[in-house]
């Protein structure tokens, strides 16, 4: 009820369509895989396959897609592992329609919505955290890559992948590492031995 609810009302907004509506997890994988949407918003307390297992595999199989949670959660743990396993962002069920909304126009635009109550949590972990650890294999090549001055199309290609994909790995990559854009990344890369120097 509340998922067709709020299905009902974001797809009133101007510049969002609804997609796709699925009942648990596996569902939304397989959805999220065949429709390739821009936004995915993702509970985690799901019925067979849960939320933080479904958004690890979108992040792997249709990493251009950003998955922000949708939930009831608020503890670190909850928060963290929905983060570790490639959630763009964290918005919490009592939000209003409208931080809901502006949640996914900016998911949308590349950036990562996180509700102030549990933003703490993932600041708490990057104070000190090894960025190095977060990161996946494909999003070091990615930044090695960035570090040597490639750009984006070059290696998509590359990589046998899309232009898309890499600029999501882009985004993940800024919020690991904790830079604001590409040549500040490249700098980091730099400083941290990567690239051909």
């Amino acid at each position: 009820m509340v998922r067709e609810g709020l299905k009902r009302v974001i797809d009133g907004v101007d510049g969002i369509e609804v997609v796709a509506s699925t009942s648990d997890g596996a569902e939304g994988i397989e959805a999220t895989v065949r429709l390739r949407p821009d936004v995915v918003l993702m509970d985690l307390a799901m019925p067979g396959v849960d939320g933080v297992t479904a958004t690890r595999r979108i992040a792997a199989e249709v990493p251009e897609t950003s998955v922000v949670v949708l939930t009831s959660f608020a503890e670190q743990a909850q928060v963290l592992d929905a983060i570790d396993a490639g959630a763009s962002g964290y918005v919490l069920k009592d939000a209003s329609v409208d931080e809901v909304v502006r949640a996914i126009h900016t998911a949308a635009a590349g950036d990562s919505p996180l509700d102030p109550r549990v933003a703490r949590a993932v600041v708490a972990r990057s104070a000190g955290a090894d960025p190095f650890a977060a990161l996946s294999d494909r999003e070091r090549e990615v930044l090695a890559l960035v570090a040597d001055g490639i750009p984006s199309k070059t290696i998509a290609r590359r990589l046998g992948i899309t232009e898309p994909t890499v600029r999501a790995h882009l985004t993940r990559i800024y919020r690991h590492i904790g830079v604001d854009d590409r040549t500040q990344a490249a700098l980091w890369a730099v400083e941290h031995g990567m690239g051909r120097r």
